[in-house]
């Protein structure tokens, strides 16, 4: 009997294991690899500067994965931006003050999950970001000398030097049927992209030290292969 009982167990645990790895077996997961471009209306958020976002551009692609039988699915995406941000300043020796534009180029990584919300068809898209980006370049190298807001002796050119390295995370939606998405983006800069600033024993005064985080939203269109 106490044989009978064992065999009876094997056997159950048996059928389990072979039914739950044939349905595994049904599912198909799909590979995509998609291509993204769009807009994006960038800003540093900070109490150093006045600032005022401005538009740039995005593009890139993403590896995604279907996963058929699971409440998410993922994808790797690789983007280039350029993005623009005003900050206010005065040219030398005048009294009125001006929004000074700077461009930056950035490259992310970032790894996402989308979580499904109606299907495939409309996903809550989250996951971390990692960036590289350039310095703020003038957009127009005409204003270089221009004093900075709140400053005495803070020259526009001289807030060139921020952060190359940054962590972000990001979280937005997609919408779409089948190889066609939009996509709303937002991405917030965890760590200070004026940090570097403070190494480079500038005149700002009594001025605190500068801290600022990127904040971006970017409006995308993709189409899956």
């Amino acid at each position: 009997m106490k044989n009978t009982k064992h065999l009876l167990l094997v056997a159950i645990c048996i059928s389990f294991v072979t039914l739950s790895y044939a349905q595994r077996k049904n599912y198909k997961i799909k590979n995509g690899i998609g291509l993204q471009g769009g807009i994006t209306q960038f800003d540093i958020l900070t109490d150093n500067f006045e600032t005022k976002s401005n538009s740039g551009f995005i593009g890139g692609m993403a590896a995604s994965v279907d996963i058929p039988h699971r409440w998410y699915n993922v994808s790797y995406n690789i983007q280039l931006s350029q993005n623009h941000v005003d900050i206010n300043a005065s040219p030398l020796g005048s009294l009125t003050n001006e929004y000074v534009e700077y461009k930056m180029f950035t490259a992310n990584i970032s790894f996402l999950f989308h979580i499904k919300l109606i299907s495939n068809n409309l996903t809550l898209d989250v996951g971390p970001m990692l960036q590289y980006n350039s310095e703020l370049e003038l957009k127009d190298d005409s204003k270089e000398g221009y004093i900075i807001s709140g400053y005495d002796n803070l020259l526009s050119e001289d807030i060139r030097g921020i952060s190359n390295f940054n962590a972000n995370g990001a979280v937005g939606l997609s919408l779409g049927i089948r190889r066609l998405k939009v996509r709303a983006q937002y991405i917030y800069g965890f760590t200070n992209i004026l940090g570097k600033l403070n190494d480079q024993d500038l005149d700002i005064g009594n001025n605190d030290k500068f801290k600022g985080n990127q904040s971006l939203l970017a409006f995308t269109a993709m189409i899956t292969f």
